[in-house]
């Protein structure tokens, strides 16, 4: 068989975007914050106004920092080797370390209760310009959009006051939208570098499935993220080996019948099932 490669498309499902504002004890940010962090580029820590030590920044140090099977400063050259390589122009690039650097000085962000009122208001700017310079506003622009957001109420908009819950909360869903959103231009930008005009007559498709992660306390988004991929890898394994092996036995192919791993099918259940703990929890969401 002879061929030729003519183009390849990444996709994304079930972006860990709670890992950008959160991590457990035992779970490690988006590796990129440490790369940033690692000192490797001096020249990028100025750039981004950011320092070497990951716990300069809260966002990035709830858990683990430090794997010992990576090396930060080598990922980050191939990191950024890898933007030269796929195309990106300089000015993207720059723009992609300074967005997520602005998420890191994000999580410095610190808020306070006015006097005598529950209004949220900043405490102490220099997180909030750092952050602000990183995205191309200022800092009082963010700080303001934060404690003072516009809603819309009918054709009008109205200025809403904000509690230091409810801006740590906006904060953190923002930083996580952002980090969406330039993930996705990421990858956007690599099936442009990927893509050629030659026809395409197959395809092999890889798909990556984590399954079950345990920790000793597990998020609800953990446990929608383990049942989401444990769904996914269950409906894969059926129709990409159950349903293989059974034209093979049609076919009269002499074939070793194999078990692809069902037997995670009970914890399903016990999630899915009715009266399981998606039904339990969404009964006692009713109630709260």
């Amino acid at each position: 068989m002879t061929g030729k490669l003519a183009s390849g498309d990444i996709d994304t499902y079930l972006l860990e975007k709670s890992r950008v504002v959160f991590q457990l004890p035992s779970e490690r940010g988006f590796h990129v914050f440490y790369q940033i962090c690692s000192g490797g580029r001096p020249d990028l820590n100025e750039m981004t106004l950011t320092t070497t030590d990951p716990y300069d920044f809260h966002f990035c140090s709830m858990g683990e920092i430090k794997v010992k099977s990576i090396n930060d400063v080598e990922e980050l050259e191939a990191t950024d080797g890898s933007f030269d390589i796929l195309g990106f122009e300089p000015a993207e690039k720059s723009g992609i370390w300074q967005v997520t650097a602005g998420l890191m000085h994000s999580g410095n962000m610190k808020f306070k209760n006015k006097q005598r009122e529950e209004q949220a208001e900043a405490d102490g700017t220099e997180a909030s310009e750092k952050a602000g310079f990183m995205f191309g506003i200022s800092g009082a622009d963010f700080v303001k959009a934060l404690c003072y957001p516009r809603v819309k109420v009918g054709a009008d908009f109205v200025t809403k006051g904000q509690t230091c819950p409810q801006v740590s909360y906006g904060l953190g869903a923002i930083c996580k939208s952002v980090f969406e959103r330039l993930f996705n231009w990421i990858v956007t930008t690599v099936n442009r570098a990927l893509s050629t005009d030659a026809p395409r007559n197959f395809f092999i498709g890889i798909l990556d499935i984590a399954g079950f992660e345990i920790f000793d306390f597990n998020t609800f988004e953990q446990l929608c993220i383990n049942y989401t991929n444990e769904k996914l890898q269950q409906f894969f394994n059926h129709h990409m080996f159950v349903l293989e092996q059974e034209e093979y036995r049609k076919e009269g192919i002499e074939w070793s019948m194999m078990d692809f791993g069902m037997d995670l099918a009970a914890t399903l259940e016990l999630i899915e099932r009715p009266l399981g703990i998606m039904s339990i929890l969404e009964e006692g969401r009713r109630f709260v």
